[in-house]
């Protein structure tokens, strides 16, 4: 396993192995954000209690999924980086929060404008709301660790650490509202019982998700390639 890693862990060879998964991704995000946003929009039912207003849902969701799962693979990261020391392992850490702090802040302002007519307010320090907040606040913390110390091992090192710590906000927002009483409306589609949502809503918003899943892929191997690029051209100017 260990050899497999070192093998992949080196910057040329992951540029080639993944510039074909990133052409693959690109393309088959825009076909399946496009079926998703025409059977959304156009051919889902209306809620019998929210009306129109639930297809925000498709990208409301699809945005918070993304969010969470983008922490996931920080997390992982970063703990692969302090075990393994391999600098590609937080360099791809590293990239993440610049593109997950943009899903992030779609899923607080759909949040908001799904909330308006459902709560009759825009914003409320419920507990899904308030730990999906301070998720915002814990990818500007990484953004600005890596900022600050671009390059550095000390960055590295306290990148890591702030992103093994802040791991613990990310159950908080998946129970929050079975732990505690919430306005936030339980889980609908990941849950032991099955989904509680109809068909005709369910497929729209799984191949919505699925479209904005490889979008995410997408910007984020982008993100690491131009990385790679970047830290080759330091090196290069340092060493001449």
């Amino acid at each position: 396993m260990f050899k497999t890693l070192h093998k992949y862990a080196n910057p040329n060879k992951f540029i080639v192995t993944i510039a074909p998964f990133r052409k693959i991704c690109s393309y088959l995000a825009a076909i399946f954000i496009l079926i998703g946003l025409v059977l959304g929009l156009f051919f889902s039912p209306p809620d019998y209690q929210q009306g129109e207003t639930v297809r925000i849902m498709y990208i409301h969701v699809s945005s918070a999924w993304i969010s969470l799962f983008a922490y996931i693979l920080v997390f992982f990261l970063s703990l692969s980086y302090l075990i393994w020391k391999f600098p590609l392992f937080v360099l791809m850490a590293k990239e993440i929060p610049v593109v997950a702090i943009v899903f992030t802040i779609i899923t607080l302002i759909t949040g908001s404008l799904w909330g308006k007519p459902t709560w009759g307010t825009y914003w409320v320090w419920d507990a899904r709301l308030t730990s999906f907040l301070i998720l915002l606040f814990i990818y500007l913390g990484l953004i600005f660790i890596d900022k600050t110390f671009k390059y550095n091992a000390s960055g590295d090192l306290s990148f890591s650490y702030l992103s093994i710590i802040g791991a613990i906000n990310i159950p908080i927002i998946k129970f929050s509202v079975d732990w505690w009483n919430t306005l936030h409306q339980p889980a609908s589609v990941i849950r032991s019982g099955g989904p509680s949502i109809s068909m005709e809503m369910l497929v729209p918003l799984l191949i919505m998700s699925l479209g904005v899943f490889l979008l995410f892929f997408y910007l984020i191997l982008t993100n690491i390639q131009s990385a790679i690029y970047e830290k080759k051209l330091i090196f290069l100017s340092k060493k001449d």
